[in-house]
């Protein structure tokens, strides 16, 4: 257990943390674990409210993860409460007020909401106490609901949140809003720039650049940790690269609609004029003002290069003019081969031929989950990094359940 001085000081850490995390997803684990630390609690949620739903984007429960391997990862269905009062978070969307609840199974029966048991049944688990805190902009309105379970005492028994839990957990709530207020901004103009590139090229919507950006962070997850990186480390950059593999194929809005709304398969010299978009995307980030553009521009340059060589745009420089020394017999630049291609760039491909391969599109149907592993692996060492593409297998489930997270909202995919 924290002393209170602890706390405090630990609150005036995670501030400054909360602060440098730019992208909403990653910032939304962050602030879950985050609260659950300095409460000392064993489980938690966090819902982002999307008009009148509450979307669950984030639980996370130390007792249900204890009963898996240490490899894997919990993984939990993606659902939505209405925002009425009935529930225990859409109350405290609705009236904006914190709810501090002992025992969800003896709620006062005066009380609107209820807690849905059947949520324990089907994870063999048991609630008990609940502290249930609203996210709230600048402006008042509430954004997303923090949840937080079973408050443990210092040896591990579980317990109540305590006056003092719900002053600091208020603290920490409103530190918390401010920065998803801003990481939200952040999504909205990056989804802004995807949609400009999805009034080019109709496949490119706000769903697939998600699905993409979170199989990506998966992937490199896997990799930082076979080489016994810290998880500051990883979580620093999971942000960044979850923030450059959205912006994979911003490139294309330079390419012609002719090309883009084909229906159908294209030309060679279409498709020597669709590779421009690569370099593209590139020039897009050439003016740097973080290491988000240095990211960025790793992504959108590299992510249809080859472990074998064979892909594209290869060495160019920013003209598109190949290299010297870096040409073929045609004078035509070499693709990059192996692990010349940037980390990034390799963990992208994967990412973003998957969510190809899964999606429907206009010269082919989605296909099943079979087939797509099948070509997956047939393609390790070829397209893609035969390490990388373990690790993609080695955590499969969470792939599938990112797929069904971020699924289209139109009948294109």
């Amino acid at each position: 257990m924290l002393t209170e001085k602890e706390r405090i000081d630990l609150m005036t850490e995670l501030s400054i943390e909360l602060s440098q995390v730019q992208d909403m997803d990653i910032l939304m684990e962050h602030i879950l674990s985050r609260a659950r630390m300095v409460a000392n609690a064993d489980a938690g949620s966090i819902y982002i409210r999307e008009e009148e739903c509450l979307h669950i984007a984030f639980t996370q429960n130390d007792t249900l993860q204890n009963r898996l391997k240490p490899e894997e990862k919990l993984i939990y269905s993606s659902f939505c409460i209405e925002v009425n009062k009935e529930s225990i978070a859409g109350y405290v969307a609705v009236t904006g007020e914190l709810l501090n609840i002992n025992d969800v199974y003896h709620i006062d029966s005066s009380e609107p909401y209820h807690f849905n048991e059947d949520i324990d049944h089907r994870a063999d688990y048991k609630t008990k106490s609940m502290l249930t805190l609203p996210l709230k902009q600048f402006n008042g309105e509430v954004l997303g609901i923090l949840q937080i379970i079973n408050a443990r005492d210092g040896q591990g028994n579980i317990a109540t949140f305590f006056q003092e839990d719900q002053k600091i957990m208020c603290h920490f709530a409103a530190t918390a809003s401010m920065a998803l207020e801003r990481a939200r901004m952040t999504r909205i103009i990056l989804l802004r720039m995807v949609h400009m590139a999805e009034l080019r090229d109709p496949w490119e919507t706000g769903a697939h650049v998600n699905r993409v950006a979170a199989y990506a962070t998966e992937i490199y997850e896997g990799w930082a940790l076979r080489r016994g990186e810290c998880r500051k480390k990883i979580d620093r950059v999971r942000d960044r690269l979850r923030i450059a593999a959205m912006l994979h194929d911003v490139g294309k809005v330079g390419i012609s609609d002719i090309i883009l709304k084909k229906p159908g398969k294209l030309t060679l010299e279409e498709f020597e004029i669709m590779k421009a978009h690569t370099t593209i995307g590139k020039r897009v980030f050439i003016k740097k003002a973080s290491d988000y553009d240095d990211d960025a521009m790793e992504v959108a340059l590299n992510h249809h290069e080859r472990w074998d060589g064979t892909g594209y745009p290869g060495y160019v420089d920013d003209t598109d003019t190949p290299i010297p020394g870096k040409v073929d017999a045609n004078g035509k630049p070499l693709g990059k081969k192996g692990e010349e291609i940037p980390l990034f760039g390799r963990i992208v491909a994967i990412a973003d031929v998957y969510d190809a391969l899964c999606s429907k599109r206009v010269y082919k149907e989605a296909w099943d989950d079979e087939r797509v592993h099948a070509t997956m692996r047939e393609q390790s060492g070829i397209h893609f990094d035969p390490e990388l593409i373990d690790i993609f297998f080695e955590r499969i489930k969470i792939i599938h359940a990112i797929r069904k997270r971020y699924k289209e909202e139109s009948s294109k995919t």
